[in-house]
């Protein structure tokens, strides 16, 4: 499963700055987008903004971090650096590069 470039960024940023493991940045990240109705596999920058400011937080507390809110303003920061679209290439975007069209 491909997941979006914001996505697989939050997890990984998530991962280094509280010391959870891949299972549980993931997994926490899965939840709060459960929560918003949101899916892993296309979810735009935009919306993982708003999932960072509003939903992940409250996710952070109840798993011990303390200043959660503080976390996930650093991780929305994070997300500066990524295009505003939702998800990585597309299958038909990476075979078009190999073929040289």
């Amino acid at each position: 499963m491909a997941e979006s470039v914001a996505f697989t960024n939050v997890c990984t940023a998530l991962e280094n700055e509280t010391g959870f493991s891949r299972v549980e940045a993931r997994g926490t990240v899965r939840l709060a987008f459960k929560g918003a109705g949101l899916d892993a596999k296309s979810v735009t920058v935009e919306q993982m903004k708003v999932v960072l400011d509003r939903v992940l937080p409250a996710e952070l507390e109840i798993r011990g971090i303390a200043d959660s809110e503080a976390v996930c303003r650093m991780l929305s920061r994070g997300l500066g650096q990524i295009a505003s679209g939702g998800s990585e290439e597309t299958p038909e975007d990476v075979f078009c590069g190999l073929g040289g069209n």
